[in-house]
């Protein structure tokens, strides 16, 4: 099968033998529901230093009814938020993320009421800076540029943060430490000041626009929109980027790397995407004509552009491509990591009570599950396109356990899921 406008073939042939994954039990039992959901409660109460993992109780394995569910959800939901407040605050205050040996430091600027959070929550902007391969001195003075760049850009609302780069490699915006480190920067954000997690953005400039080229795509499922400015993308692509509208500018006469031509080679990329599925891969493509490298803030446009649009968290359609940088889940899709390997492509679709597997380089792959895809009282499908075969057929088991997993895995309310089916994928 092909994915246009990519030139990504995936030959799928019988060349293992593949059976349905067998049906689980049905409905959940009332009062066994219950008694699961008291024990979380009462389990939720001792001090959390106190506490083991919650996969690990009993309880967290037995069937929840749709209501307990989502009750059960709730309680870990607002748990991992005090939880968070608690043990989060300090690094916000000093604005300094640690992991891995280095640091993440960032400057704030505000826009909007100071006093009053939009219905819904704050906007939050990741704005990343310029330079790469260079001494400190150079890359602090392109931070302090990007943070100046706040009051051109000027968001309607929400916070802009413009952190300054661990490192002052070539790669300073892609390198392995920076997913984990942006991932726990959004969560502090939603947690102690109320973002929305579904009004996410990512945007840089010159280097910057390297990160976001390989970030949007590589953590597509965190982002509402992106911009990209004066970039390259080195090696990656734009298949990830189904649901993220990305907002690509370079300036017509910025030629060093050819990023003036690499960028007009990228909206042909997105028309030929955008063809094949119309209901992905927005974009917004300018490459004006007598700007270099650096366009006088006419890239500022894709600030309201952004604005306009905010997260799917539950996309029908999904498209992952693993980058370098290894993932284990991606949207309502994962895998385990042993399996995932740089490259692969996963394309799959929801209808209904069913998910179809387009096209997969993985052999072993991960459908989770929630009642926002589908009513799972009754059974759900997992199929592959080509050849046509039934994966999975059979009722889904809502735990404790499964939202508490993929909580932590997360850490987002909306990416929560109570079960999953895993099926294997004849690969050649």
């Amino acid at each position: 099968m092909r994915i246009d406008g990519v030139g990504w073939v995936s030959r799928v042939g019988l060349l293992v033998a593949v059976g349905v994954v067998a049906a689980r039990v049905a409905a959940a039992d009332a009062p066994d529901s219950q008694r699961a959901l008291q024990d979380l409660r009462a389990w939720l109460r001792v001090p959390r230093g106190e506490r083991g993992a919650v996969g690990a109780e009993r309880f967290a394995a037995v069937g929840l009814t749709r209501k307990d569910a989502g009750t059960a959800a709730d309680l870990l939901w607002n748990d991992r938020l005090e939880g968070l407040r608690e043990s989060r605050r300090a690094e916000v205050e000093a604005r300094t993320i640690e992991q891995s040996g280095k640091k993440l430091r960032w400057e704030v600027v505000r826009f909007g009421p100071a006093d009053t959070v939009p219905k819904g929550g704050r906007s939050l902007f990741i704005s990343m800076h310029g330079g790469g391969g260079a001494p400190a001195r150079v890359n602090d003075s392109q931070w302090t540029n990007q943070v100046r760049l706040a009051r051109g850009y000027a968001p309607k609302e929400g916070i802009y943060v413009a952190p300054r780069g661990p490192t002052d490699t070539w790669n300073l915006w892609h390198e392995a430490h920076i997913d984990g480190m942006f991932a726990r920067l959004i969560e502090d954000y939603v947690a102690l000041e109320s973002v929305n997690p579904n009004r996410v953005y990512l945007m840089g400039y010159s280097a910057g626009g390297d990160g976001v080229y390989q970030l949007a795509p590589r953590m597509a499922d965190w982002w509402a929109a992106a911009a990209m400015s004066a970039g390259h993308p080195n090696e990656t692509q734009p298949f990830g980027l189904r649901n993220v509208p990305f907002a690509l500018q370079v300036g017509g006469q910025d030629s060093a790397y050819r990023r003036n031509q690499i960028a007009v080679e990228w909206g042909e990329k997105f028309k030929a995407l955008r063809a094949a599925d119309p209901g992905g891969y927005e974009h917004l493509v300018k490459v004006p004509p007598t700007k270099g490298h650096w366009m006088d803030l006419e890239d500022r446009v894709a600030i309201p552009w952004m604005e306009e649009r905010s997260r799917q968290p539950l996309p029908t359609r999904v498209a992952w491509r693993q980058d370098d940088i290894l993932h284990p889940r991606f949207y309502w899709l994962a895998v385990t990591l042993d399996q995932a390997r740089a490259g692969q492509q996963v394309a799959a679709v929801r209808e209904g009570q069913a998910v179809r597997i387009e096209a997969s380089d993985v052999k072993r792959l991960i459908v989770r599950w929630n009642d926002d895809m589908a009513d799972l009282d009754q059974p759900v499908r997992v199929t592959l396109s080509d050849p046509p075969m039934t994966l999975h057929e059979g009722t889904v088991i809502r735990t404790i356990g499964m939202l508490g997993k993929t909580l932590e895995e997360r850490g987002d309310r909306n990416l929560m899921f109570s079960g999953e089916s895993e099926v294997v994928i004849p690969v050649p």
